[in-house]
């Protein structure tokens, strides 16, 4: 199943003894934190990794915290900030931005990764729902974050909150048995769905399994709460009821001892290491997010261990407050590069293959290849570039995009290729991957912010020999060959080795053709001014396909930059054509 994209093949080789950003992270500005987004892997889907700075060191233990969304809010409202006129209420309610800075400042023996998990409809019971074969997408989420962090063995901690319970007992019903590297299990308020027969068991041996599990359930008395006139669970259906029940059953396996503290029912078991704690509602209140707010995440996160009420109680104050952020900073989504198969073909080995066949035959080979994630880590991790661009109006506007660091190449990271295509096969992949392809005024700005600026290497048609697919390996060679003459490293922006196949205007005049420009020269010019005299068919030696991230900043608010080409004012910003750019390159044109 190909559901986490660019996530799996980040390359995390290497560390350092200070702070460190991960391959394809963004340093956010506050608390000294990095973050990753990505979107629509699986599909409907979209997560933000959160980690420090530091604590990647090579014998650092990593602990990924997946945290699952409660019903109705987004990855911002959860992360939570102060609140300023105007702002929705829901940023105050939850504040697990917070709450896991206070935990990294207590557990000084772990790095703590948060992974905030966010369903589109706001639900992951309506997620689960309406999602083909979702038990194995959601396993498929949890392992392939693990595989980011795979060189320093990570932990796991399952917690969610309200509705991210859903997402917790999907995770369980999809593993024969729960994982050794999972290490806590926590439902704050969220296990709606649990049933003895299906998790009882797996709970139970898991529990039994190692003397470093963890199972904290939060829970109050939501079977007398009245709303509106109604109740607001069923008899059966609320946390009170689950949480008991879930107690029921592990009682059975496990001495239990409960305690009535302050309103609030303590069942511990195993030396504290199963909580399940119970608060009652003698005033029919509704305690659903006040469970999270009032330090429940640490609680969560902290039960059984030497630091459980380490600077806080559970249900008192907030302990975390010097920790809440003024504002809440989210990177632009990753592109969507699903993860090299370790069985794919090497560049020479898939040059060798296509070089025979009839050019249609190759685009499909290509398109297969690129998409199936044949492609080198150094194209993953975008580069950063920003600049101030006037629309039609004459308004400035403070840009930031990602681009590829390169052109789209097929193979690893010692053998590979950058493979020329044709305009309806780059399209292909571009929509695939939430990218687009890039204009002739990116492709100036690309080459001005490029590290390593090459000469162009040009060879003189004779016949058809530029077209052909051996051309395409010599070419590529003689790039390698300037690239390491240069000093250039891979992932560094490089520019001045291919021309762009670009987006345009005269795209929707001309719906049959390729519209190529660059090539520029180190004087800042480009050999190849805008030009659309090729058949889209056409592909020879010297095409090169750059992608950027379909998703821009523009004045810090995320747009879609192929929205913006259609603006009747804003297209300027990235256009430097006359009119806006209504068409891309469409099959059947």
């Amino acid at each position: 199943m190909r559901y986490i994209s660019t996530v799996i093949l980040l390359a995390v080789n290497c560390w350092i003894l200070q702070a460190q950003t991960l391959p394809g992270f963004k340093i956010s500005g506050t608390y000294d934190e990095q973050q990753l987004v990505i979107e629509n892997s699986p599909p409907s889907t979209r997560i933000l990794i959160n980690a420090p700075l530091k604590g990647f060191e090579k014998n650092n233990q990593v602990l990924l915290v997946f945290y699952a969304l409660p019903n109705g809010n987004t990855i911002e409202q959860t992360i939570g900030k102060n609140l300023k006129p105007g702002d929705d209420w829901h940023y105050n309610i939850q504040h697990i931005g917070a709450q896991t800075r206070y935990l990294r400042h207590l557990l000084k023996n772990k790095t703590i990764v948060t992974v905030y998990l966010e369903a589109r409809q706001k639900s992951w019971p309506a997620w689960v729902a309406n999602t083909h074969d979702s038990v194995n997408a959601i396993k498929a989420i949890v392992d392939n974050i693990k595989g980011i962090f795979s060189q320093w063995n990570p932990q796991v901690a399952l917690n969610g909150h309200s509705g991210g319970g859903r997402f917790i007992f999907s995770y369980l019903n999809a593993v024969q048995k729960i994982p050794d590297d999972v290490v806590r299990i926590a439902f704050l308020d969220s296990d709606y769905g649990y049933e003895d027969s299906i998790c009882g068991p797996k709970l139970r041996d898991w529990l039994k399994s190692g003397r470093n599990r963890f199972l904290c359930t939060l829970a109050y008395n939501d079977s007398v709460v009245i709303y509106n006139g109604k109740p607001v669970v069923s008899p059966t259906g609320g946390t009170w009821y689950r949480s008991k029940m879930m107690k029921n059953y592990l009682a059975k396996y496990f001495r239990f001892k409960a305690k009535d503290r302050d309103s609030i029912i303590w069942n511990t078991a195993l030396h504290r290491r199963i909580e399940i704690i119970l608060k009652t509602n003698p005033g029919n209140k509704i305690y659903h997010t006040t469970q999270v707010e009032l330090n429940g995440f640490l609680q969560s996160m902290l039960s059984g261990t030497r630091l459980e009420h380490k600077g806080y109680v559970y249900f008192g104050n907030r302990a975390y407050s010097c920790y809440i952020a003024d504002s809440i900073e989210v990177p632009i989504r990753r592109l969507n590069f699903p993860p090299r198969k370790p069985d794919a073909e090497t560049g020479s080995a898939f040059m060798k293959r296509i070089a025979p066949l009839p050019l249609r035959e190759r685009e499909i080979e290509i398109f297969k290849a690129v998409s199936s994630g044949n492609i080198p880590d150094f194209l993953r991790n975008t580069v950063t570039l920003q600049g101030t661009f006037e629309d039609s109006a004459g308004t400035l506007h403070r840009v930031s995009y990602e681009a590829m660091a390169d052109y789209l190449a097929v193979g690893n990271n010692l053998d590979n290729c950058r493979i020329p295509m044709n305009p309806l096969t780059a399209q292909r992949l571009a929509d695939l991957f939430g990218g687009s392809l890039i204009t002739a005024k990116l492709s100036d700005h690309i080459f001005k912010s490029a590290t390593v600026n090459l000469t162009p290497f040009n060879y003189k048609p004779v016949g058809n020999g530029n077209e052909l697919v051996t051309k395409f390996e010599e070419h590529n060679v003689q790039i390698e060959k300037q690239f390491v003459e240069a000093g250039g490293i891979h992932g560094q922006l490089v520019a001045g080795i291919k021309k762009d196949v670009i987006l345009s205007s005269r795209i929707a005049e001309q719906p049959t053709k390729v519209v190529i420009y660059g090539w520029h020269k180190p004087d800042n010019q480009p050999i190849q001014p805008v030009y659309s005299g090729h058949v889209n068919w056409y592909v020879d030696y010297s095409h090169g396909i750059r992608l950027i991230n379909n998703q821009v900043l523009v004045d810090s608010k995320p747009c879609l930059f192929s929205e913006i080409l259609k603006d009747p004012v804003l297209f300027r910003i990235f256009s430097d054509e006359d009119k806006p750019i209504e068409k891309a390159y469409q099959i059947g044109n």
